[in-house]
């Protein structure tokens, strides 16, 4: 049963009584990195396995996204900076104890590539809050399988 999770802005990343970051470094530019994550919203499940489905709603300005296994998500993008930041935070989901819920991904130059970070941040009750500290290998996991083949992805387009 999908709940509402309560309104979080941008700041939320940077304070969420949970926050777990990742870093990769990809070989494309932050403008390709940004439109993949921020414009190409349906070609999520081809890079991000996690994702069964993605649907931008609204004109962009909101997102549907259906992970493996069931979990799903209404989002609305807080940020959106071309080539420099793209985050949103969730505003309804099935996952159970979830009371907000930020993604940040932050883009930086890197040589002729990108830094990418990307900051997991999320609220909830006690237990929550522990299931999100100790799922963070899965979620590292899933962010390094995901940049790996977002850099295949874009290298691809580029050749």
């Amino acid at each position: 049963m999908a709940h509402r999770l309560r309104t979080a802005g941008p700041e939320f990343a940077e304070n969420a009584p949970v926050r777990l970051l990742f870093t990769a470094v990809l070989s494309a530019p932050p403008e390709a990195v940004y439109r993949a994550l921020a414009e190409e919203t349906e070609a999520w499940p081809r890079w991000f396995t996690a994702v069964r489905r993605a649907r931008p709603l609204d004109g962009g300005a909101r997102r549907e996204i259906r992970l493996v296994g069931g979990t799903r998500f209404l989002e609305t993008v807080i940020v959106s900076e071309p080539a420099r930041r793209y985050a949103y935070r969730i505003d309804e989901t099935n996952v159970p104890g979830a009371r907000a819920w930020v993604e940040d991904w932050d883009l930086e130059p890197a040589g002729t590539g990108t830094r990418l970070h990307w900051t997991f941040a999320v609220d909830g009750p006690r237990g929550f809050r522990l299931a999100a500290r100790l799922a963070r290998p899965g979620i590292h996991r899933s962010f390094r399988d995901a940049a790996r083949n977002l850099e295949r992805r874009l290298a691809s387009a580029r050749a």
